[in-house]
């Protein structure tokens, strides 16, 4: 909280909006949690500002260095490159499916499998499903949601990507990197591929579980 507020005391503080947010302290929120850049405030841009900016800039840099700390898988020990949250307002990064299954899956379809490498059964919720492919959000391996749907079983599924907010310092698109999404329930670090990147919004392919020395 202490943090927060010195970030708020650094901004503009006109509430303008031209970032996105209707206020500084939902985005000086933003900041905190590593979902938006601080080149999202315009106003900061002004001469008049430049000092704090520098402060700004220094303080969510230190900020970022003391999670990236703590980034490192819980069963291999393997520090990643950064954090993958999920997008603003989502339970978890989305990931895209590929089912072995001959059942079809469809939109809001509560589904039970295991990902392809992980000895974990996922729950998740199909957001939806573009020829063939399903992006789901994971909901636990305990049936979190409070509902009587039923639940279908896919068996094995491939992970093909992940999307989400990316906490520490941004790669560049098509750089092999180690993630930790922050939902997975093994602690585990991923790789993958970037194929998409806006502002700290990624996209990662050809997910794997087997973590390279190249991967750095």
């Amino acid at each position: 909280m202490e943090k927060h507020n010195l970030i708020l005391q650094l901004l503009p503080g006109f509430n303008c909006g031209i970032c996105g947010f209707q206020s500084c302290e939902n985005f000086a929120s933003a900041l905190m949690e590593g979902q938006v850049q601080l080149n999202k405030c315009r106003v900061l841009e002004q001469n008049r500002f430049r000092e704090n900016r520098s402060k700004l800039e220094q303080l969510i840099f230190s900020g970022m260095q003391d999670e990236m700390n703590r980034f490192i898988g819980l069963i291999d020990h393997c520090k990643a490159d950064f954090c993958l949250n999920p997008l603003p307002g989502e339970i978890s990064c989305r990931e895209t499916l590929v089912s072995f299954s001959p059942l079809k899956l469809e939109k809001d379809m509560l589904i039970r499998y295991r990902p392809l490498g992980c000895p974990i059964t996922h729950f998740a919720r199909v957001i939806s499903v573009d020829h063939g492919l399903a992006d789901v959000w994971v909901t636990g391996p305990d049936r979190q949601e409070n509902t009587n749907k039923e639940i279908i079983f896919m068996g094995v599924c491939m992970i093909l990507s992940f999307q989400g907010i990316i906490m520490g310092k941004l790669p560049d698109v098509g750089q092999t990197v180690k993630f930790l999404p922050t939902h997975c329930m093994m602690g585990k670090v991923h790789s993958g591929v970037v194929v998409q990147l806006e502002d700290n919004r990624a996209r990662i392919d050809c997910i794997d579980l087997k973590i390279w020395e190249h991967a750095r």
